[in-house]
């Protein structure tokens, strides 16, 4: 490894020295165990520990196929599905990796005793297999996350609607938090030239989603002028869709939990802010009960920041908790559009709000390849900026886990790989010093 990383650091290397690198037999890895994957058996999701499940080993360097390329990851990041994988909810990802080597012989080579996750990267392409064109040794990239077969038609007008769609480091193995991922050729995407390695890590998962929940017409289809509710509004996830909003001629309503997240939505740009816990918003009453005066005043609270407007979209997440409110104060025929439910996923919601004011709720997942791309051009062009708040060492991806599973984090929470230390990678100085306050302020908090 180290003379892969000396020819990375080195600013001659040519990608004929790329290609006459040995790969090494085994790197370095974020692990899950599968015979560990009972070992959280009757703890409740928040008593779920990643830091003892999560493992940093070294594993063997994987086969490589047709249409694929080994990349040296300079530096990841931890996104929920990561936190997912590590308390094994809400099913154990063996079971994914059990039915991808199902499918092929290169299928066959996820299902392993060992599942390398994370769903991020920034690197170099170390090799390329069989079939590939358009990258080659020496190239910096970044990889999105969606794996495809596209054998079928159904994939072919949205890249997401593959039978075959995964997650790549979710639900394939060989996944970003290591020295090496295993990747297809079609999830690479030019890094952008401004931003160092573990910025550039940061907003692949996260931004991408955001991109194809909030303004593509495969989920809200944003437009000038309409308020978008935004949940976790400084979060990993919920700060892409605050810039979006922004960016777009869109008024964010940014929800968050303390005055030190309202702060990060100011310095966005953001003015119509609900600090929900110091507001106090409890909206279930108990287990089994949601507590309607709770939206209600959820919603008056929404109208005194819109001048008296209900808002057209929310970006929904959070899921079980706040769902009910979220279909309750959408204005008639608004959207509201969910990717996930870190809170729960049995949502619950009064029909009639839906149904007798024509409102739409639109499932988003990921994003499409096209998707993919124009999120990572708005991010290499300054557009849209990385909310990496704090950079953790591979070997402590287990503590950087623990603070995302229990909300202790800003934005996203980055982790180092290969590279050895903060700051290094970036090509486009004259370009980061025009925004170089917007890159940081996750971390001047």
């Amino acid at each position: 490894m180290n003379q892969i990383l000396d020819a990375i650091l080195a600013s001659d290397a040519s990608p004929q020295d790329f290609a006459a690198l040995p790969v090494p037999e085994s790197y370095r890895a974020v692990t899950v165990h599968k015979d560990e994957a009972e070992m959280f058996a009757g703890l409740t999701t928040r008593e779920k520990d990643p830091r003892k499940s999560l493992h940093v080993e070294e594993v063997p360097v994987p086969e490589l196929g047709p249409g694929e390329a080994l990349v040296a990851v300079m530096a990841s990041s931890v996104n929920y599905n990561s936190v997912w994988t590590s308390i094994f909810e809400p099913v154990s990802t063996f079971a994914f990796l059990e039915r991808y080597g199902k499918l092929s012989p290169l299928g066959k080579r996820h299902d392993l005793p060992y599942h390398v996750i994370g769903s991020d990267l920034a690197g170099v392409v170390l090799r390329t297999g069989p079939g590939v064109n358009a990258w080659r040794p020496g190239d910096e990239v970044v990889a999105h996350c969606l794996s495809v077969e596209l054998e079928s038609a159904d994939g072919h007008n949205d890249t997401m609607l593959d039978p075959e769609q995964r997650i790549w480091g979710f639900e394939t193995n060989f996944g970003g938090l290591a020295e090496i991922a295993l990747v297809k050729s079609n999830q690479l995407m030019p890094k952008p030239r401004h931003l160092s390695w573990e910025e550039a890590a940061a907003p692949g998962l996260v931004n991408s989603t955001a991109y194809r929940q909030l303004v593509s017409r495969n989920g809200a289809g944003m437009k000038q002028g309409d308020n978008v509710l935004i949940w976790g509004a400084s979060g990993g996830l919920g700060s892409y869709a605050t810039q979006f909003a922004l960016a777009g001629g869109a008024n964010p309503i940014c929800v968050v939990s303390s005055e030190q997240k309202a702060e990060i939505c100011r310095r966005m740009g953001a003015e119509a802010i609900i600090d929900r816990s110091a507001e106090g918003y409890r909206f279930w009453k108990d287990e089994h009960h949601q507590d309607q005066r709770e939206w209600k005043r959820f919603g008056k609270r929404i109208r005194e920041l819109t001048g008296g407007e209900d808002v057209d979209i929310v970006f929904e997440h959070p899921g079980r908790e706040t769902f009910g409110a979220s279909v309750y104060v959408t204005r008639k025929g608004g959207t509201i559009v969910t990717c996930a439910s870190t809170s729960g996923y049995n949502h619950e919601y009064d029909n009639r709000y839906l149904w007798m004011s024509l409102k739409r709720i639109v499932g988003s997942h990921f994003a499409n390849y096209r998707e993919a791309w124009e999120a990572n051009r708005l991010v290499a062009k300054g557009k849209i900026h990385p909310t990496l708040s704090k950079t953790y060492a591979l070997a402590d991806t287990g503590q950087a886990a623990y603070d995302v599973h229990r909300n202790l984090h800003q934005g996203k929470v980055g982790v180092l790989c290969l590279a050895p230390e903060e700051g290094m990678g970036v090509r486009d100085h004259e370009l980061r010093e025009q925004h170089l306050e917007a890159i940081n302020r996750f971390r001047n908090v």
